[in-house]
Order: C-alpha cells, then sequence, then structure tokens
C-alpha cells in the first residue's frame, strides 16, 4: 500500500473526494483556518500520473458562505460537477445552502447554482442512469432525511423523506445493477444505517450496523462485494476501509489506514486492480491531504481484522 501527504498548505485542509476524468484523477477538499471557520474554500488538485504528483488547479469560493464537505460527480453530457454546502455568513432567513457548480476543464468552474431548499444539507450526487439523487438532511432538524432527484437539468425537485429519528446526517448511495438503491447512513451517536429501496425510492428498510461511523463512502467492486471508507470511533478514532454485509448489516474492518484525531471523510475511486483513495488525517500533527493507492488483491489477502461493535 502506497500512501502520502499530497496537501497541508492549508492551516487547515480536510473533508475530501476523488474521481477519475479526463484521463486524470480529481482531489478536492475544503481548505480554511479551521474546522468551523467562515473562510472555507474548496481547493481542486489534479494528478495525470495516477496520483504520483498532484497540482492545484483551482479554488472555489462564494462570497457569502463557508464552503464545506464538496463532492464530485460527473454529468451524463460529461461535465465534471461539484456539490458543497455553504454555512451561510448573514443567517436571518436560513443558516446553509447547497450549491453546485460545473465545469468542462476542471480548471475554470461556473458561477454557484443554488440547489435543493434552504437549509437542507445535500451531501453527495449518485446517478442512476439520467437521473441523479441526493440524500439531504436538514441543518436545523437533524432528524428529517429527504431525498432529492432531478434529470440532466439538474433543477432539484423532493422525493421523499425516507427517515426519521435520531440526528441522521452524512451518507453515501450506491445503485445495483438492478435499480436497488442501498444507503450507508450516519448516525450520532447511535450506530450507523444500512437502508434498502426499491424504485421509486420512496419506502427504505434500514437496519443498524452495529457501530458509529463518519463520513462514510463506499463502492461496489467487481465482484459484487461492498468497501466502505468510515470514520471508526470504537477504541481510538481512525479511518479504515471496512467489508460491508448487506445481508446481515455487518460492517468489519478491513485495514486501518494511518489516521487520527480529526480525520477521514474519504474520495475512491477504482480503475481496474487499483484502488484510489483520498482522506484527511491530523495524525502527523496538523490536518492534511493524503492519497492511497492499493491494488485490489491486496485487499483479498487482509480479509477481515474483525466486527465492529
Amino acid at each position: 500500500m502506497n500512501i502520502k501527504c499530497i496537501w497541508q498548505k492549508g492551516a487547515h485542509n480536510a473533508f475530501t473526494d476523488l474521481i477519475a476524468w479526463q484521463d486524470a484523477l480529481w482531489c478536492v477538499f475544503r481548505e480554511a483556518s479551521a474546522h468551523v471557520s467562515p473562510d472555507g474554500a474548496l481547493r481542486v488538485l489534479r494528478s495525470i500520473d495516477q496520483g504520483r504528483h498532484w497540482q492545484s488547479v483551482a479554488l472555489v469560493q462564494h462570497p457569502a458562505a463557508d464552503l464545506r464537505d464538496p463532492k464530485f460527480s460527473t454529468h451524463p453530457d460529461g461535465r465534471l460537477l461539484l456539490v458543497a454546502a455553504g454555512a451561510l455568513h448573514h443567517t436571518e432567513l436560513a443558516t446553509h445552502q447547497s450549491y453546485l457548480w460545473h465545469s468542462q476543464t476542471g480548471l475554470a468552474w461556473s458561477e454557484a447554482m443554488a440547489i435543493g431548499e434552504p437549509n437542507f444539507w445535500l451531501w453527495r450526487l449518485s446517478w442512476l442512469q439520467d437521473t441523479v439523487y441526493a440524500l439531504a438532511y436538514h441543518c436545523a432538524k437533524p432528524t428529517v432525511s429527504r431525498l432529492y432527484q432531478a434529470t440532466h437539468t439538474l433543477a432539484f425537485s423532493v422525493s421523499a423523506d425516507i427517515y426519521q429519528g435520531s440526528y441522521a446526517n452524512e451518507n453515501s448511495i450506491l445503485f445495483q445493477e438492478d435499480g436497488t438503491a442501498l444507503c450507508l447512513l450516519r448516525r450520532d451517536p447511535e450506530p450507523g444505517l444500512l437502508g434498502r429501496s426499491l424504485a421509486p425510492y420512496t419506502q427504505w428498510h434500514w437496519q443498524e450496523i452495529g457501530c458509529r461511523i463518519g463520513g462514510p463512502h463506499w463502492l461496489q467492486l467487481p465482484d459484487g462485494r461492498l468497501l466502505a471508507c468510515v470514520r471508526l470511533y470504537n477504541e481510538k478514532i481512525r479511518t479504515s476501509l471496512c467489508w460491508l454485509d448487506a445481508n446481515t448489516g455487518t460492517l468489519s474492518e478491513c485495514l486501518t489506514l494511518p489516521s487520527g484525531g480529526d480525520c477521514s471523510y474519504a474520495g475512491m475511486v477504482i480503475e481496474g486492480e487499483q484502488l484510489y483513495l483520498s482522506y484527511y488525517s491530523s495524525h502527523e500533527g496538523k490536518t492534511a491531504i493524503y492519497f492511497s493507492q492499493l491494488s485490489l488483491d491486496t485487499l483479498n489477502k487482509t480479509g477481515c481484522m474483525a466486527s465492529i461493535t
């Protein structure tokens, strides 16, 4: 496994995502003066040599907001999309607004487009053919998880409120080949949830995965297995790769990444037999951005360390 720090120039560098697009790897993250501060901007890095070297190519800012938790996606027409939440500087009408940007090159970005309702944080975009879905949580009333959907026009509308209960927030949705939607959902301080739904994705079945998680993201390997990267809280806070059994809802730790303290929020990309990861961590004294490359064969040989409780 090859792991290296790729960015630490900001005072606080955190909340990453990663995508393969136009024959390059792209990493985005929040750069700011602190974990919570009013000056968050979105730093975009590009690597044209499979992650060996990285170059800063863009800095996306908003005059009215601290930008947080950026996520990449690609539009069916080929554009690179970027979604993030803005913690608004003036909070008389709302505290948060979700925004979307698009780019033909990854170097120059459009003006921010507000998406969703004020105070609903659209966490990540997940495409199923020409329809895109985003699960959001209400920043003032975080017991409501609301699913939005849009066509290629990116005009988001409410699909359904799909979970109401404890403080549910960060999430990642996967669509399987038969159209089944799976959702990995963070709750605080309760254990995370695995959700399952069939089209039109208005009715969901939820089951606990047995442990608390943060910054969840996952993907499905070519052999069908589900691989997640999450923050774990038992014993010590860390960022780990974990297998998730969709039948039992069991999360089993596979590989602990060098990490600790303020950490996690991974981006994940599979190209051929290689898994590329971005994440952030403060284990070396400062919150910095890390990039990892490992082979799927390494994961197969690692197996499972243990189920997490």
